[in-house]
């Protein structure tokens, strides 16, 4: 159940930032797809982002950490590829969707943590 939340929650943030970003160039049809979009996100960063940043470690390290910000901005493009109703025109507003959806997601997942006593 916690997944189903935690899904639902992400797709609001999605739904929201490309709200606040289609003058921009983000492109989002409707509610449905921003569920598919979080679905494929989560599964892009299970599955893809991990092998992209073994092999991008040392430009990783040069740049202490800042091209992690490419890595999830090239998820995002990959899903905006995969995903017929979801599109972002460039990079650099990739980049700003991962930083707002980052943000937005932890301020969102921040309220749905329990107390643990």
């Amino acid at each position: 159940m916690k997944l189903i939340i935690k899904l639902l929650v992400n797709a609001i943030a999605v739904f929201a930032i490309a709200y606040l970003l289609k003058d921009n160039g983000v492109f989002l049809d409707s509610y449905v797809t921003a569920i598919y979009v979080a679905v494929v996100l989560s599964i892009l960063n299970l599955i893809v982002k991990p092998i992209l940043i073994i092999f991008t470690l040392p430009i990783t390290i040069i740049t202490l950490g800042l091209f992690l910000l490419v890595i999830n901005a090239l998820i995002i493009l990959l899903a905006g590829k995969l995903i017929d109703g979801f599109a972002v025109s460039s990079i650099w507003i990739a980049i700003l969707f991962s930083v707002l959806l980052s943000i937005l997601q932890s301020i969102l997942h921040s309220f749905l943590k329990e107390d643990k006593k």
